[in-house]
Parts: C-alpha cells; sequence; structure tokens
C-alpha cells in the first residue's frame, strides 16, 4: 500500500496501446456457439473484441504498445533500467514475456520479469514501477499489460468465450520532481477464492497430458455471479480507500477508469460510488476484457479522445483472479 506523501516524484511520461486488427464480432460468435448478439450485449455490454493474428503473441503486442509509450516519453530502449510484463498468458512457461520484450526493444541495460495478478495485472506492475523509482534505485521503468486470451479460451463455453479480447497496453515511468504523479494506491487479494476465476491445467498440479486436454482443463473457468459479487465489493472498497488517503472525494476526480469486463459491474461500482456517468471511461464495447491491458489500453483512449487533461486526477481500479484487485489514484 502506497501512501500520497511518499510518492512525489513518480508520473507516467508516456502511455501507449496496441489491439489487433482482427475484429470478432457478437454476430461472428453466433457461428460458433449458441448465442447472439442481444444476449451478449444485454449481459455484458460488449459488441466486439480483438483477436491477435497467427503470428501474433503477448510480446509482440507488448512491442508495439511499448514502443508508442517510449516515443511519447521521449525515451530511448537503451537507458531502461526496468521492465515489468503483467500477463497471464506469457508466450511461453519460461524465459519471461518480460525478458523478449526486452530482446525485441533493444533494452539491453533493464532488468526484466513478469508479474502475475490477471485483470489486476497492470495496476500492480504500477505499483512495483513506482516502488523502485520512489526508493531512487530506477530512473525509467516500463510497466506493460498485454494478454493473448484468445489462446486459452474455449470456444465452446458460450459463457466465457464471448467476454475476452487480446490486447496490450504500456506506460513509462520516470521520477519528476515538483509532478504529484501516482498519489495513492490499494493492492488487494484473496487465496481463498482462487478457484472461482482459474485455468486449471499447465502448471505442476495438473501437467498437460491427453487425459487433461480432454478434460479441457487447459482453459480459463470462471463462475460468473461469484466473480461480479466479489468483484464490485473489491474495487468499490479500494477505490474509497484511495479516494481518502489522497484527502478526495468522488467529484474531485475527472476520470474514472474501471477494469473493461461487465457493463453490469463497472454500473454498479459508479452507482456505489456515486460517481456520475460522464465521469466513468468505458471501452468496453469494442475490445472486451482484455485482462492486464485493460485499464493500459483504456487510460491511452481517455487521454487521446481529450478526456483527460493535465492536472486531472484519474481513478483506476481493476479486479481479477487470484482473487487479486487493485486501485489508484493519478494527477496527470
Amino acid at each position: 500500500m502506497s501512501e500520497p506523501n511518499q510518492l512525489q516524484g513518480c508520473a507516467i511520461t508516456g502511455i501507449g496501446s496496441y489491439v489487433p486488427e482482427r475484429v470478432l464480432s457478437n454476430s461472428d460468435l453466433e457461428k460458433l456457439v449458441d448465442t447472439n448478439d442481444e444476449w451478449i450485449t444485454s449481459r455484458t455490454g460488449i459488441k466486439e473484441r480483438r483477436m491477435a493474428g497467427e503470428n501474433e503473441f503477448t510480446s509482440t503486442m507488448a512491442v508495439k504498445a511499448a514502443l508508442k509509450a517510449l516515443e511519447q516519453a521521449e525515451v530511448n530502449p537503451i537507458d531502461l533500467d526496468l521492465i515489468v510484463v503483467a500477463t497471464i498468458t506469457p508466450d511461453m512457461p519460461f524465459p519471461a514475456t518480460a525478458c523478449l520484450v526486452q530482446q525485441e526493444l533493444g533494452a539491453s541495460k533493464a532488468a526484466a520479469f513478469d508479474l502475475e495478478a490477471a485483470c489486476s495485472g497492470f495496476i500492480y506492475a504500477l505499483e512495483v514501477g513506482r516502488a523502485f523509482i520512489s526508493s531512487g534505485v530506477y530512473q525509467n521503468v516500463l510497466i506493460i499489460g498485454a494478454e493473448k486470451l484468445s489462446s486459452i479460451i474455449d470456444w465452446e463455453d458460450r459463457n466465457t468465450c464471448v467476454l475476452f479480447g487480446d490486447g496490450a497496453g504500456a506506460a513509462v515511468l520516470q521520477r519528476r520532481d515538483g509532478v504529484r504523479g501516482v498519489l495513492a494506491t490499494r493492492l488487494g487479494s484473496d487465496g481463498n477464492k482462487a478457484e472461482i476465476l482459474a485455468m486449471p491445467g499447465g502448471g505442476c498440479r495438473q501437467p498437460a497430458t491427453v487425459d487433461s486436454v480432454n478434460e479441457r482443463i487447459h482453459f480459463l473457468k470462471m463462475e460468473g455471479k461469484e466473480v461480479y459479487k466479489n468483484a464490485v465489493t473489491a474495487m468499490t472498497a479500494a477505490a474509497k480507500d484511495v479516494m481518502e488517503r489522497s484527502n478526495l472525494n468522488i467529484e474531485d476526480i475527472k476520470c474514472i477508469i474501471p477494469h473493461q469486463a461487465n457493463q453490469r459491474i463497472i454500473s454498479a461500482i459508479g452507482e456505489r460510488l456515486g460517481a456520475r456517468e460522464d465521469q466513468v471511461f468505458v471501452n468496453l464495447q469494442k475490445y472486451g476484457n482484455t485482462s492486464a491491458a485493460s485499464v493500459a489500453v483504456a487510460l491511452d483512449e481517455a487521454l487521446q479522445s481529450g478526456k483527460i487533461d493535465r492536472g486531472d486526477r484519474i481513478l483506476i481500479i481493476a479486479f481479477g483472479a487470484g482473487l487479486t484487485w487493485g486501485a489508484t489514484i493519478l494527477e496527470w
């Protein structure tokens, strides 16, 4: 948990995102599973999502987002001290996807590692990067949330395959004296509920076998109602916590960027926070749930659309498997 008075000097100086070209619409999904546009839209708010190409991977999407963030920050990759990639769909179990990104960028001086906190991953990565910068250990940190969720989706399960998409978002963090930057962050987890959102197969507990593949345990599994209930409760509490520690109320927040998982979850959190509809940024309808990339892509689009100006306060909140959750307030 970061405190407001410890965070001065750490700011996001560049941000970028990437989504694949291929669009998978609700009508396309009607050809794959027993569903329709009205059913998907009314329950999720999603109209379409992006699917990575055959030769697109988490690392390649991460690099494309990173290059945009580095260009905006005017940082040469050789000057990066650290690269953190948040993902649940690494290119391979090891080496870390962050190392593949480091190689592709030519960031030869940077340390690199992956972080796994599912849909909360970008906020977790932000806090890790903030801690390295605030402590004076590093000056230039690149954080990335990137996912190829299409690789772990069961395309025969209509309850999950309609929800997810692929993409990547990246940010450059730097020390900036006199800039408030990250004001406060709250991270949380609850391993007691790990089973309600998980991919059971593929690890050392249930390695790949003929039986495990036939049992389809190498795909994402989710208990939707339990996820909804826990997501709304945890994200609302985390958001209230960081506002209180920053001495802010909801009227002081220019833009709220919630994890883009489900419109019902987003609306429920907005209501509990007392937020106006125009405060809440939503791009869920275009991309679905992109897990660790979700809030990073949304932040980039909110900035590009002119919704955020210099000096505005931004509340970012997320929730994912683990269970994990996080909230952070930025002064832009």
